[in-house]
């Protein structure tokens, strides 16, 4: 079976210099290889081949045959590193706390290491003396063991 420590040890050193982090790798008892990356400014296909070139010079297939799959964490997928949070920032969100509930708005700030974050959800405030409620933005501190899943809320509008 393929060591995951030096696997990912070996994308390390391919992605050194850049602004590109590693989000998942994964590998099945079958030897079925993925590997997510991620970066702020973005990924392109140039950048998955060179990370792929490098795990197959460092793993000889002769050896031991396995598949390799190396791509962009999914747009819809839930967060699972510090750097997905911090590219996000400015950006709309959906988060399901593990008490079920459901949020949408705007990460607003997220802490060292993304320990923690804040979302500013949108909430209907009656002003006293005023005829109608008014949307303002209310901040919610959340940790990210607080939640089931953050993901990044794609807007069409």
């Amino acid at each position: 079976m393929i060591d995951k420590t030096q696997l990912t040890s070996t994308i390390g050193q391919a992605i050194a210099g850049t602004d590109i982090f590693i989000v998942d790798v994964r590998v099945s008892a079958a030897n079925d290889i993925v590997v997510e990356l991620d970066s702020p400014t973005g990924l392109d296909i140039d950048t998955c081949a060179a990370v792929t070139r490098a795990v197959e010079a460092a793993f000889d297939r002769e050896a031991e045959d396995y598949s390799l799959e190396v791509g962009s964490a999914g747009l819809t997928a839930p967060f699972k590193v510090a750097g997905q949070y911090f590219k996000n920032v400015g950006n709309d969100v959906d988060v399901l706390t593990a008490d079920g509930r459901k949020l949408h708005g705007r990460l607003a700030e997220v802490g060292p290491e993304a320990g923690w974050f804040v979302v500013e959800v949108p909430v209907k405030v009656k002003k006293e003396g005023a005829k109608r409620p008014v949307v303002e933005q209310q901040p919610v501190r959340l940790t990210p063991a607080e939640c089931k899943s953050v993901t990044y809320a794609i807007n069409f509008k």
